[in-house]
């Protein structure tokens, strides 16, 4: 009698567990759309038969499948997890008891998505939707004659299926990267280096292309070295360095292999001459102007000590140094432009950066005493003019402000808005008008002009939010600031107040000459 209570005693506990670890799976099924199911069954296509995912329409489709293959079980979860930590769901990992540095730690050994698998789904999530377009235009002869709408997973899935991409052969997709966007070649490229291959172009079309422009350069590289005498100027490369150039490209010229294997040469040599110089000793530096409290009648800008952080985290991971200031008056601020705008190290430095986090009006910021700094005062203090150890450098300013009158918000939402009369002087400025008339310059404006710009007041302004969010995201990729900031534009324009009455557009403003390209950093981003 005994043993049969212990018996069903330990069915009642094994049922228990079963009913929580499915209760489990039933939450993170809530919290993924279609895009992200679509995701996952894109990465389970070499673990799962493909019949059965064709057929899938939800995450919990997929959970059982994956339950029916002995991939997943309440005892082990890490399958998911990994899934998760793949297509950038780090906040679901808890609920299987994971942390994103726990599934980081356990993947050498545990992992299960394949390198190639890996491969193809960081490429999808680097095509943009006119970059598809023309993708799907050049492989028209290999798709289906009826017009189907085809997200970029979809495609690569389809290539799969004709046999015309295959971990071993990615050769089409190698062609159609270096027509559409060659930054795309080095997700492949690294794949196919970690396979120990070298790459090479197996089209004699483009190999031939390579040796053409392989030439042109060499001619380029002479007329440079020899006839600019500020050839560092207009190309972030000293004279010595082109010499070597010259000499190494003179090299695979002759070589009667120079169209394989100098693509990736060549192509690491152009992004080098169309994006400023980010190799230095020393990035640069990064100042933070967080004005919280104010003297009369702006109010408290709760949140922004959270947005402070944040900045502070993702630029000192990009290799800043960052210094913050808080609640500076008028007179302060201009004073520190004037500090900073003296500072002999700025010669060692890549770039300087400042972010400035305030109450404001059209063209301006306040100051804690509730008097107007011009936008393009501050970042007069950084022209080659003024700060000529910045010359020729890129100046990057973010101002998280609003740049017109106060609205009323909902109380979870705030508006960085002025609430004293404006005075007559004050008339509206764009971001290009606050933009010093030289080159290498970007502001990156919250809002666009005459308009609010809002900030939770626990969770920080969407703007800030936003950039940091995509610089973590975007920057290991090897996207440009202008890329990012684009996409920094689609985060806050898709936010609402929690009434769904209230939206925000940032705009960007800029003189950059080049690509602004933040080298990617050794560790994992902050958060």
């Amino acid at each position: 009698l005994r043993s049969g209570r212990e018996t069903v005693g330990s069915s009642t506990m094994e049922d228990d567990v079963s009913l929580k670890f499915r209760q489990q799976l039933l939450l993170i099924d809530e919290n993924l759309v279609a895009e992200d199911v679509a995701a996952l069954k894109f990465l389970c296509t070499d673990l799962l038969p493909f019949k059965k995912l064709e057929s899938v329409e939800s995450a919990v489709d997929i959970f059982q499948l994956l339950m029916a293959e002995e991939y997943l079980n309440e005892e082990d979860t890490f399958l998911l997890a990994e899934l998760l930590y793949r297509i950038n769901y780090h906040s679901l990992l808890q609920k299987l008891g994971y942390t994103k540095e726990k599934v980081q730690e356990c993947l050498r050994e545990k992992g299960r998505v394949s390198p190639y698998r890996q491969m193809l789904y960081e490429l999808s999530e680097n095509i943009t939707n006119e970059m598809l377009k023309d993708i799907i235009f050049l492989l028209q002869n290999y798709l289906p004659k009826r017009r189907i709408t085809l997200s970029a997973l979809e495609l690569l899935i389809l290539l799969e299926k004709q046999g015309l991409l295959t971990e071993n052969n990615v050769q089409m997709l190698e062609e159609v990267c270096m027509n559409v966007s060659p930054d795309l070649l080095e997700t492949v490229n690294c794949y196919k280096r970690a396979k120990g291959e070298k790459f090479r172009f197996h089209s004699p079309m483009l190999s031939e292309c390579v040796s053409k422009l392989l030439s042109i350069l060499i001619c380029l590289s002479v007329s440079i070295v020899l006839h600019l005498p500020n050839v560092q100027i207009h190309t972030g490369l000293t004279k010595r360095h082109l010499a070597s150039l010259f000499l190494s490209l003179s090299a695979l010229s002759v070589s009667a292999s120079a169209g394989e294997h100098s693509a990736t040469f060549f192509l690491c040599f152009l992004q080098k001459m169309t994006s400023y110089k980010m190799d230095g000793p020393h990035r640069g530096f990064c100042l933070i102007i967080n004005n919280v409290n104010f003297g009369r009648s702006l109010q408290e800008r709760r949140g922004s000590c959270k947005d402070a952080g944040e900045l502070e985290r993702v630029f000192t991971w990009l290799g800043l140094d960052v210094t913050t200031y808080t609640d500076l008056t008028s007179q302060e601020i201009k004073d520190l432009m004037q500090t900073w705008q003296q500072l002999q190290s700025h010669k060692d430095r890549d770039c300087f950066i400042c972010c400035i986090l305030s109450h404001g009006e059209s063209g301006a910021i306040y100051g804690k005493d509730e008097e107007l700094v011009s936008i393009r005062m501050i970042m007069s203090h950084f022209t080659a003019k003024q700060c000529p150890q910045l010359a020729e450098k890129p100046k990057l300013f973010f101002i998280q402000a609003c740049q017109g009158k106060e609205i009323q918000c909902p109380v979870y939402v705030e508006a960085d808005a002025q609430i004293p009369p404006l005075s007559s002087a004050q008339q509206s400025i764009s971001p290009s008008e606050s933009i010093p008339e030289e080159a290498d310059f970007l502001l990156g404006m919250a809002t666009i002009d005459g308009y609010v710009s809002f900030r939770h007041v626990e969770q920080g302004a969407w703007y800030i939010q936003a950039l940091c969010s995509k610089l973590q995201l975007l920057v290991p990729r090897g996207e440009d600031i202008l890329s990012i900031l684009t996409e920094v534009n689609e985060d806050v324009s898709r936010r609402v107040d929690r009434l769904g009455t209230k939206k925000q557009m940032p705009q960007p403003a800029y003189t950059l000459r080049r690509k602004f390209i933040f080298p990617i950093p050794r560790d994992p981003p902050p958060s």
